[in-house]
C-alpha cells in the first residue's frame, strides 16, 4: 500500500519547481487569488485521466478527494466557477511551455529500438487532425459555413511517438500552411501525405539538409530522366524508381532541383503508392517503408482523441479550448512514460481506463503498473475464532 493516492503519484512526475519558474515568467499568477497556476493544471489533468465532462464534475471530483488534496500540492478543491474563469483567463502558452518542458525531461526516456526502419538519422511524421466544434458556440473557430473547428498541426518523432511541435490553428487553415514553422533538423526525414506537395516548402527543407518523403498528388507534371534499377529478388512490391524534373512552369519554378520518384504497391489497400523524395541514396524498400511509417501519427491522433477529453471541451472560449488540448498532450506523455517504465506489456487504452477507476487509491504506483493484477498480501488472523454453536455436554 501507499500512503498517497495514484494520481498523486503520477502528478509528482512534474517538477513543480520548473511549472513555478514558467508561472513567474509568464505572470500567471498576478493578483490570483487562491485558484493558482498549479492548481489549475491539478484540475485539467484530472479532467483528463478521470474524463469528466464539466467544469461540475471536475469541482465534484476533486471534492471527494478529500483529505488527499494535500497529496497533490491544492490547498482546497476548485468551484465550477473558478475553473470557467480561469480557462478563459490564464494564459494558455503555460501549459504549451510545460508541455515542451516536461517533453525535454520525461520524453528521452520513452524512445524505443527501431525494428523495421534501417535508417539511424531521426524520423519525424508530419499531419494534422480536425477537432470539431459547434460553429454557434465557438464562433471563433472558422472553419465551413455551418461547422467550427480548431486543426493541430502536429509533428510526431517516430521513436517516442510523441509531438515534437504542435501548431492548433482554425480548422481553415491549410495543412500545409501550418507547417510552415515546424522546426528543421538538418540530417533527419520528414514523412507526410499530398496535403503538403508544396514545392516553396520542400525547396527551403531541402535547402536546410532535410530530407523528406511525400506522396505526390496525381496531376503531378514532371518529366523522367532516369530510370533507376530495381531490386531483382527483394521488394517485389517496388513497382518504379526513377529521377525527375518537375515540367509544370509554376512548380519547377518553385522546386527546380530533381527528385526522386518511388511507386510502392500497398497489397493492404490494394492500391498504388506514388512518392517524391529528395533522398537518392536510401533504398526504395527504405523509402517505401518510411512512408508506410507515417500509420503511427494517424494512431496517434485516435489515442488522443479516444482516450482523453479533446472530443469536447468545458469552456467555449479560444484560450480554454487550449488550455484543454495543451493538457491532453500532457497526459498522454505521462500515460506513455509510465507504460515505457511499466513492467507489465500495457496497452494504452486499458492503462488509461485503469487509471480512471483507480485514481484517489491509495497503491504504489511503480508497484501496480508492474503487476496490476497481483492479488493483495492476505492479513492473518491473531485472534480466536470462537465456537458459533458451543456443545456443553
Amino acid at each position: 500500500m501507499s500512503n498517497i493516492t495514484l494520481f498523486a503519484q503520477i502528478i509528482k512526475k512534474i517538477d513543480r519547481s520548473k511549472f513555478n519558474n514558467l508561472a513567474r515568467e509568464k505572470q500567471t499568477d498576478k493578483a490570483n487569488k487562491g485558484f493558482n497556476s498549479w492548481t489549475h493544471l491539478v484540475s485539467m489533468l484530472f479532467c483528463h485521466f478521470s474524463k469528466a465532462t464539466s467544469v461540475r464534475d471536475i469541482s465534484n471530483g476533486m471534492r471527494s478527494a478529500t483529505g488527499n488534496l494535500n497529496h497533490l500540492g491544492v490547498e482546497q478543491a476548485p468551484s465550477k466557477s473558478s475553473i470557467s474563469y480561469q480557462n478563459k483567463r490564464r494564459d494558455a502558452s503555460l501549459f504549451k511551455d510545460l508541455y515542451y518542458s516536461l517533453l525535454n525531461s520525461l520524453g528521452q526516456q520513452i524512445g524505443v529500438k527501431r525494428t523495421k526502419l534501417k535508417i539511424k538519422v531521426p524520423v519525424y511524421l508530419l499531419d494534422s487532425t480536425v477537432i470539431s466544434l459547434c460553429l454557434s458556440v465557438f464562433d471563433w473557430a472558422t472553419f465551413r459555413t455551418k461547422k467550427g473547428a480548431v486543426k493541430m498541426h502536429t509533428l510526431l518523432d517516430y521513436d517516442g511517438k510523441l509531438p515534437v511541435y504542435v501548431n492548433i490553428t482554425e480548422g481553415s487553415v491549410g495543412d500545409n500552411k501550418g507547417a510552415y514553422d515546424i522546426p528543421l533538423e538538418k540530417g533527419s526525414v520528414i514523412v507526410a501525405d499530398r496535403y503538403y506537395n508544396d514545392f516553396p516548402m520542400l525547396n527551403i527543407w531541402d535547402s536546410k539538409g532535410v530530407n523528406f518523403v511525400i506522396r505526390h498528388k496525381g496531376n503531378l507534371k514532371f518529366e523522367m530522366v532516369k530510370e533507376r534499377e530495381l531490386p531483382n529478388n527483394t521488394a517485389q512490391h517496388i513497382l518504379k524508381d526513377e529521377e525527375i524534373i518537375l515540367t509544370g512552369y509554376q512548380s519547377k519554378k518553385k522546386y527546380p532541383d530533381k527528385l526522386r520518384r518511388v511507386a510502392v504497391w500497398d497489397d493492404e489497400n490494394q492500391q498504388t503508392i506514388e512518392i517524391i523524395t529528395n533522398n537518392f541514396k536510401w533504398a526504395a524498400q527504405t523509402i517505401g517503408d518510411l512512408y508506410k511509417s507515417r500509420w503511427e501519427i494517424e494512431v496517434f491522433f485516435r489515442d488522443i482523441k479516444q482516450l482523453l477529453h479533446i472530443k469536447t471541451f468545458i469552456g467555449t472560449s479560444e484560450n480554454a479550448v487550449m488550455i484543454q488540448i495543451w493538457t491532453a498532450l500532457i497526459t498522454i506523455l505521462l500515460l506513455k512514460v509510465m507504460k515505457h517504465q511499466a513492467k507489465y506489456n500495457w496497452y494504452l487504452s486499458n492503462l488509461v481506463a485503469f487509471i480512471r477507476l483507480n485514481v484517489f487509491v491509495k497503491i504504489k504506483l511503480q508497484k501496480w503498473l508492474g503487476k496490476p493484477f497481483e492479488d493483495p498480501p492476505k492479513v492473518q488472523n491473531q485472534g480466536v475464532q470462537g465456537d458459533l454453536f458451543p456443545d456443553y455436554g
